[in-house]
């Protein structure tokens, strides 16, 4: 049959992506504290398109895909992007796979269990001048209490619930769940899914005694992952959604270590 992705364009302009976007996959994590865990992805997958060619083969994105199914190890990558560039003839091939990640936390003082969402996304790439690059992210529920607002009030103080963003480029393997605790260590209180009575009365005086801003929460991140030598690069931001205001709150640090650009 005929080819026409094949033909040739003449139009004389390299395309940077092309490809596939939100496929619905299930995909197998790696759980620290229990092996492996079992999610449903969002799975984005391009190449580049050189200017000679009219199109690129789109079922061929989701053969790569079936080949490693059950087997999308963050650790073998590498080896999918690979694949992408060779039976695909590109120069450079990309992969995002967005998630969600189920963690059970037991409530500070009942120890009541529960499930404990976080949107996590992986993304690498394969570049035959640039080389390989991986990024592994997650986004974690925080609440923070206001300085401001405790050192001001003759008794309470607001707060509110935010959302970190913490994207990391590292040496050696990392888990979502170490990631997962960097961040809620540096809120004024981390967030549960199950809460009794003399839970919430722990959480709102713990909270209250730990006043955070925006400010603090990435000064804080950023602080422990400076001083990790597995961490080569890292995006840290965070957004409150304030409850006294019609805005949010939000700051951000990136840093590359070790003479690597941002």
């Amino acid at each position: 049959m005929i080819d026409v992705q094949n033909r040739m364009d003449h139009r004389n302009i390299n395309v940077d992506k092309v490809g596939v976007k939100d496929i619905r996959y299930p995909i197998t994590v790696m759980d620290k504290n229990n092996g492996l865990q079992h999610t449903v992805a969002s799975i984005n997958m391009y190449v580049n398109l050189p200017r000679e060619f009219k199109g690129t083969h789109m079922s061929r994105f989701i053969e790569i895909l079936n080949d490693f199914h059950g087997n999308l190890d963050i650790r073998e990558f590498s080896v999918i992007l690979a694949s992408m560039q060779e039976h695909l003839q590109a120069e450079s091939a990309h992969i995002e796979i967005n998630f969600p990640y189920f963690v059970r936390k037991l409530s500070p003082v009942t120890s009541s269990p529960g499930l404990l969402e976080y949107l996590c996304r992986v993304s690498g790439s394969l570049d035959r001048k640039e080389g390989y690059d991986l990024v592994v992210e997650v986004n974690v529920p925080i609440t923070t209490v206001c300085p401001c607002s405790k050192e001001i009030s003759a008794y309470g103080a607001h707060n509110q619930r935010g959302m970190v963003r913490l994207a990391v480029r590292f040496k050696r393997f990392v888990w979502i769940e170490d990631l997962i605790r960097l961040v809620e260590y540096a809120a004024s209180s981390e967030v549960y899914s199950v809460l009794k009575r003399p839970d919430e009365k722990y959480v709102t005086e713990s909270a209250y005694e730990n006043p955070k801003f925006v400010e603090d929460v990435v000064r804080d991140i950023a602080k422990e992952l400076k001083s990790d030598s597995n961490i080569s690069w890292f995006l840290v931001d965070v957004e409150n959604f304030e409850s006294i205001h019609n805005h949010s709150a939000y700051a951000c640090i990136e840093r590359g270590k070790a003479g690597l650009p941002v």
